[in-house]
């Protein structure tokens, strides 16, 4: 990827449509998304935010349109992503020295979330808040400049949602770029909001 392209990260998609399990997920979905920018994604449930996201960190195919993200993308979501057995510290980092990244990164992202302390218990002995913490400090501690986050906000009391929005305001006037699917409004300001309305369920040609 040329520096240029790394150093603004953006997102574009063009008519994009999406099919899973036969149905049509979204469809003439366009969307433009530039560097700094915190775009919170609202919709129902089963209206395509999961699928979105999914899409834009290339886990899921799009049926037609274009799809471009110009710089890495990391996904946040349900799948933990952990080892259970391991301690929290421990779990996290095997995927920090998989990616290659500045030990220091991974210390930086523990103190953002207040898991010091935790650091060196088993994840399964963690509360969900924690293992969400745990999840978002893997987030944290990479070094992509695109965050995609689903529903971040699940099992953190308001201390730690504080905490979260902090390092997204960060992170985006570091020039880095953050989608959040919430039904909960960030406590920073956003960009802007866009509002996914999944089409009416059909079944794929």
């Amino acid at each position: 990827m040329p520096d240029s392209q790394a150093a603004s990260p953006s997102i574009v998609l063009n008519r994009v449509a999406i099919i899973r399990g036969g149905r049509v997920i979204l469809r003439d979905f366009d969307l433009e998304v530039e560097s700094g920018e915190l775009i919170w994604v609202r919709g129902a449930n089963g209206s395509g935010k999961s699928t979105l996201f999914r899409a834009l960190s290339g886990l899921l195919g799009v049926a037609s349109g274009t799809l471009m993200c110009t710089a890495t993308v990391a996904l946040c979501d349900d799948n933990l992503a952990l080892d259970l057995d391991q301690p929290l510290e421990k779990a996290v980092r095997f995927w920090t020295d998989l990616d290659g990244i500045n030990p220091a990164r991974l210390e930086t992202a523990l103190e953002a979330l207040d898991l010091v302390s935790l650091a060196e218990l088993p994840v399964r002995l963690l509360s969900a808040g924690q293992k969400r913490r745990g999840a978002l400090a893997r987030l944290l501690a990479g070094d992509a400049p695109i965050w995609l986050l689903d529903e971040p906000y699940n099992g953190l009391d308001q201390a730690n949602v504080a905490r979260l929005d902090a390092a997204l305001a960060r992170h985006c006037e570091q020039g880095g770029i953050a989608l959040v699917a919430s039904h909960i409004a960030p406590t920073v300001n956003v960009t802007r909001s866009i509002v996914i309305d999944r089409p009416r369920a059909e079944m794929a040609a």
